[in-house]
């Protein structure tokens, strides 16, 4: 089970590990809580971790001081494109993932993210 939460949720959290597979991120902080970061596929929609910006690993065991999300979204035609770029910083250093999703105007393009009972 899960429940959606905000990507802002994991501020002031120090994570243990990072796994990246494709277009799925799973956290786990010491605190014992996980979270996963993902999109729940529809129908006629593509959304993707189009980048990672910066060095995953170097967020391990350091408290995270900032947990942003910033998106910004356009319509060309019958089209819809979002792109969805999450800011993490510790003191040591500094990661943005970039998520890129399109559609036909009737799916969501988000990113889902969940914390993991």
């Amino acid at each position: 089970m899960f429940k959606l939460v905000n990507f802002s949720d994991l501020q002031g959290k120090i994570l243990l590990s990072i796994d990246q597979r494709e277009d799925v991120l799973e956290f786990t902080c010491a605190t014992s809580e996980k979270y996963k970061m993902f999109h729940i596929q529809e129908c006629c929609e593509d959304i993707h971790l189009e980048d990672v910006i910066g060095d995953l690993q170097s967020l391990i065991g350091h408290e995270i001081l900032l947990a942003e999300e910033i998106t910004n979204s356009f319509e060309k035609g019958t089209n819809c494109f979002t792109w969805t770029f999450y800011k993490i910083a510790t003191l040591k250093n500094y990661v943005t993932l970039k998520w890129e999703g399109s559609s036909n105007g009737y799916y969501s393009e988000r990113v889902d993210f969940v914390q993991i009972n």
